[in-house]
């Protein structure tokens, strides 16, 4: 499922005309439910919330339902649905427990809002989700609604997940976020080379040479600084100037952004292959591509795995693809 809504998203992105029309006459309503803007109405009778316990008899990830206040006025205040921590960890979250799933602007107009029929969905930290764009806050409600009644499963909602570390982890740690990605940045998976006088890996030397250096080349170009290669397994160490212009890109970028390359660096190994997305001189294939350059010449020689290599490969695409995704639609 996971993998069918990127696919469809990615191909938006491509053709980023298409995004305007998506409406309730849209072919991809199912996929889309509900996009108009407008608001839902309140709970008729009164208001109510969803909480999620974290004990009892029903388990730690058990979702409790609050009923409708006696006192409370026929539309007043905002309900909400505020999700367990437990969905930044991948587990399955209780049973399905709306039936609509839309789109609306948020109650103070900075943003849009995702709607669980008439309840607004929040952060694990109990925070309003408040999406950029309201391409992104469709994406989300997709995830949302192709989940089924048997229980919610984050792990397959990777566009939430990384709007929910947009908007909680990244404001907080972000300097240790630029820390972190550039104490890895000197053992980037681009710099490593594999010996070419050894019978055994020139293979992957020339392969290497063939891919990764036009990929290097584009950083001297777009820094000024040409990177360096070694065959150390350690790493080696980078020109300052290199690590600086680097670490100068990472703190201009937005929330949003900071959270994909983090990601995408992540599912990598690679600050540069990240940075090449960001950029526009990689698109997904190329960097799939790239990340599994020595494993992918091992499975020309020695065959694949099932189970093993196809799983490994569909996780990466998933990975690198809903990156991109939350990327592209976090700034239309």
């Amino acid at each position: 499922m996971a993998a069918f809504l990127l696919t469809r998203t990615l191909h938006l992105i491509q053709r980023p005309r298409q995004l305007a029309p998506l409406s309730s006459s849209s072919p991809l309503v199912r996929h889309f439910n509900s996009t108009a803007a407008a608001h839902q109405p309140p709970d008729p009778e009164g208001q109510s919330s969803f909480s999620f316990g974290d004990g009892g008899d029903s388990g730690g990830d058990a979702i409790h339902l609050k009923g409708p206040s006696s006192g409370s006025k026929r539309g007043g205040g905002s309900s909400s649905v505020t999700m367990p921590m437990s969905f930044m960890t991948g587990s399955i979250v209780g049973k399905r427990f709306y039936n609509q799933v839309t789109t609306r602007q948020a109650d103070d107009g900075n943003g849009w809002s995702v709607m669980l029929d008439y309840r607004t969905l929040k952060t694990p930290s109990k925070r309003a989700l408040k999406l950029p764009t309201l391409s992104l806050a469709k994406a989300i409600a997709a995830e949302w609604d192709y989940q089924q009644t048997d229980g919610i499963r984050p792990f397959t909602m990777p566009l939430m997940r990384l709007a929910c570390t947009a908007l909680e982890r990244v404001p907080i740690t972000r300097p240790k976020i630029i820390d972190d990605l550039m104490k890895k940045f000197n053992q980037d998976l681009v710099f490593c080379r594999a010996p070419w006088d050894n019978n055994l890996t020139s293979g992957v030397y020339d392969r290497q040479v063939e891919k990764i250096d036009p990929l290097l080349n584009w950083v001297k170009t777009e820094f000024g600084f040409k990177p360096v290669v070694y065959s150390s397994f350690f790493g080696g160490k980078q020109d300052e100037g290199l690590a600086k212009a680097m670490e100068k890109l990472l703190k201009s970028t937005s929330n949003c952004e900071l959270a994909a390359i983090d990601a995408l660096a992540a599912a990598s190994h690679s600050l540069v292959i990240a940075v090449g997305i960001f950029r526009g001189r990689l698109d997904i294939e190329e960097a799939i591509e790239l990340i599994r350059l020595e494993e992918d010449l091992q499975v020309d020689n020695w065959g694949l795995v099932e189970g093993g290599h196809d799983l490994d490969i569909a996780d990466l695409k998933v990975q690198v693809s809903s990156a991109v995704v939350f990327l592209g639609l976090s700034k239309f």
